[in-house]
């Protein structure tokens, strides 16, 4: 009996350390990565649903059998504020545990932001923000963007209206980078369209009464509004122009493409044509895998209109690290180099500067409550009218976008 007490011993001994060896073998070492944008204030929706499909791209690689490495997500709020955004970069950066991040939605955080990645050697993807000087000021290696820049955006833009047949326009935009920037390339876009800028006028984005500014604009009878700027800034001109009764088209960035400014709206953002980087979500290359997988997790806010540009650029870093390790220098490198690489948002082509030089703008109308793709519209059809002295003109050319 002692002797199989014994012998039951030692081969229990041996179970535990072959059992010991095995998690040692199956164990892998875990790597922090990082998320930026507005988690709070009037952007955390679109905030949010960027850091849940960053989570997502961090889950699903967590899930691979064939991952080398475990994954962590660190999470911070730049509450599309340039102060605090820099503050959270460099809390980010620091931190040397942390390998690469996707940051920033808005363009003010991120043009904060990149001179503090440059210093820490940090590499990052943006998600969202458009400004070019983000990535054509410096020329900083650490630095790739995914989606286009808002020249892609204003020249589609200025096309689009001009080939509707308006020639006349008043701009409105707010006194952020992200403003100016909109004002200074659908200025130049539509000055090379043939269209006409009959004044600009530049408020504070947290400007409540904008009366002083719409009587002007509306002495000037312009065929269209364009806006450069976000959601509740917008929300609150489109309101006030309809209690002056100014009747002009309203056009705004991709700053506006959200279900806040529908919601914010009702009913008067009927006909508000706005322009956005990349296809809908639905319509991308990987776009029904991506919303199949994000619908699994539960997630209680939409990955918005930007949530698929955060996902690919978290796979891109992904991808890196697996190929490289986590080692910040060699991630750039990599980063550097993809060419012609297949995203769920199509092909990514970084430049020298790592700018993507693919990017796909999509045009939209507001119709029944909803973002509608400008060539599926009833506006594009002619069944619909836009508002507008030039309506009647523009009607006919609808149905050539």
């Amino acid at each position: 009996m002692l002797l199989f007490a014994r012998r039951t011993a030692s081969v229990l001994q041996v179970l535990i350390v072959f059992s010991l060896i095995g998690a040692g073998a199956d164990a892998k070492e875990a790597v922090k990565v990082g998320f930026i944008g507005p988690l709070t204030g009037t952007a955390a929706a679109i905030g949010i649903g960027g850091r849940n499909s960053a989570e997502l791209a961090v889950r699903l690689r967590n899930l691979d059998l064939r991952a080398k490495y475990t994954y962590k997500l660190v999470s911070l709020d730049d509450e599309c504020k340039p102060t605090v955004a820099a503050q959270q970069a460099a809390k980010m950066a620091a931190n040397k545990d942390i390998v690469a991040a996707v940051t920033h939605y808005c363009s003010p955080a991120a043009v904060a932001s990149v001179d503090i990645y440059h210093k820490f050697g940090f590499p990052v993807v943006v998600w969202g923000a458009v400004l070019p000087d983000i990535t054509y000021r410096n020329k900083y290696p650490e630095i790739h963007r995914v989606n286009g820049t808002m020249i892609n955006q204003n020249e589609t833009n200025a096309e689009q209206l001009t080939n509707l047949g308006y020639k006349t326009f008043v701009i409105i935009h707010d006194t952020t980078e992200y403003g100016y920037g909109h004002m200074q390339y659908f200025s130049e876009a539509l000055e090379h369209n043939g269209g006409k800028v009959l004044g600009t006028f530049s408020v504070g984005a947290n400007q409540q009464d904008l009366s002083a500014e719409l009587a002007q604009i509306s002495a000037m009878n312009p065929e269209v509004i364009y806006y450069g700027g976000l959601t509740p800034l917008g929300v609150r001109i489109r309101t006030q122009m309809d209690k002056l009764g100014i009747h002009a088209v309203f056009d705004g960035t991709s700053g506006i493409v959200s279900d806040a400014f529908i919601q914010g709206l009702g009913p008067l953002a009927e006909g508000t044509l706005a322009f956005h980087e990349g296809a809908p979500t639905a319509r991308l290359p990987g776009g029904k895998f991506f919303l199949e997988k994000y619908a699994q997790q539960k997630y209680d806010r939409e990955p918005g209109a930007y949530g698929p540009f955060a996902f690919a650029g978290m796979t891109l870093i992904l991808d890196a690290i697996e190929k490289t390790g986590p080692k910040r220098p060699k991630v750039i490198e990599v980063l550097a180099h993809i060419r012609n690489r297949d995203t769920i948002v199509g092909k990514v082509t970084f430049d020298d500067y790592g700018q993507n030089t693919i990017p796909v703008i999509t045009k939209y109308v507001i119709q029944d409550g909803k973002f509608v793709v400008w060539e599926d519209s009833e506006y594009a059809s002619g069944k619909r009218k836009l508002p507008g002295p030039a309506s009647a003109e523009g009607s006919v050319r609808h149905a050539q976008p």
